[in-house]
């Protein structure tokens, strides 16, 4: 889809709110001089225009610190105009936690500044953005109009830390939900931003991920200090809930669909499976499990299959 195909759709979709900037965000207080923008517990749709993702930001001494941007040019826009509420200190630095166009489509609302985010990120953004960017069209509609895909311009060192206006910040590269994931700690208060490594409330997406790694990394994650964490999506908490359930969630699925691909169940059999009551309650259970079974279940089936084909 060429890019006057995207300017054109978003001006024939309709918006669901005001004609300026349809989103209407409110940072929640976690911690001294750190704010959360929290998102809904839902899936992309032109009702929730695609703002089902936590953003947050720093107010330090030498000016704003953000983390993520957004899945829009207009939520980025938003959230500059509900910054500016909170203080008047500039923007200096923005951090993406990975390549989700939930996370970075926001960007350009912060193009005056630097954007940092780990190479892997970067080069996933620059190789796919533009899919990504159309994808976020057809499921969000309007609220997208003017969004283009903005690749980080800066390459962060994962393990480094950076200081601004005081604030302490540790940049942790890690893997899982995606090939490059970045977490940030800011030692200074203690609270710890997990982006997508970490979920609460809400079933985990799996398009990228390697769950081995993804679990491990989960393990390494719950043995840092923190005070409050951050989850990509879901409610802020000040405690490790959102590791532990995500970790609980992730090993159940993967031995799961293990146990399915060795009785020989075909993928609309597993899609079709009744969820564990301990599930059940977690927001877009259902369509999140089959868009994992169809992310996952190939290759395990795959890998099952072909030692007993072996054998023969």
């Amino acid at each position: 889809m060429t890019r006057w195909f995207l300017l054109l759709a978003a001006l024939v979709w309709p918006l669901t709110a005001a004609a300026d900037n349809p989103y209407e965000l409110t940072p929640k207080q976690v911690a001294d001089n750190t704010y959360v923008f929290v998102g809904a517990l839902e899936h992309f749709s032109y009702d929730n225009l695609g703002n089902i993702v936590n953003t947050g930001f720093i107010v330090t001494d030498d000016g704003v610190v953000v983390i993520d941007t957004g899945p829009s040019r207009l939520y980025g826009e938003a959230m500059r105009e509900a910054i500016a509420g909170v203080t008047d200190k500039p923007v200096v630095q923005v951090y993406i936690t990975h390549h989700h166009p939930d996370h970075y489509l926001g960007n350009q609302a912060f193009a005056d500044v630097d954007i940092g985010a780990l190479s892997g990120t970067i080069e996933q953004i620059r190789a796919i953005g533009a899919d990504l960017t159309t994808n976020m069209y057809n499921l969000v509609g309007g609220a997208m109009r003017g969004t283009e895909s903005l690749p980080p311009t800066q390459e962060v060192t994962a393990g480094s830390r950076v200081t601004v206006g005081g604030h302490e910040l540790e940049l942790i590269g890690m893997q899982g939900h995606t090939g490059a994931d970045l977490a940030i700690l800011d030692h200074t208060t203690g609270v710890l931003f997990a982006g997508d490594l970490a979920f609460l409330n809400r079933t985990p997406t799996t398009p990228n991920a390697d769950m081995t790694t993804w679990v491990e990394t989960l393990h390494t994650l719950s043995q840092r200090e923190f005070t409050t964490l951050v989850p990509g999506h879901g409610p802020v908490r000040d405690d490790a809930e959102a590791i532990a359930q995500t970790q609980a969630y992730l090993s159940w699925l993967w031995r799961n669909l293990n146990a399915a691909a060795g009785h020989g169940l075909d993928m609309p059999e597993v899609m079709m499976q009744a969820l564990p009551y301990r599930w059940r309650g977690l927001a877009v259970i259902v369509p999140e499990f089959r868009r994992s079974v169809s992310h996952l279940y190939p290759d395990i089936e795959a890998d099952v299959l072909e030692p007993v084909a072996g054998q023969k």
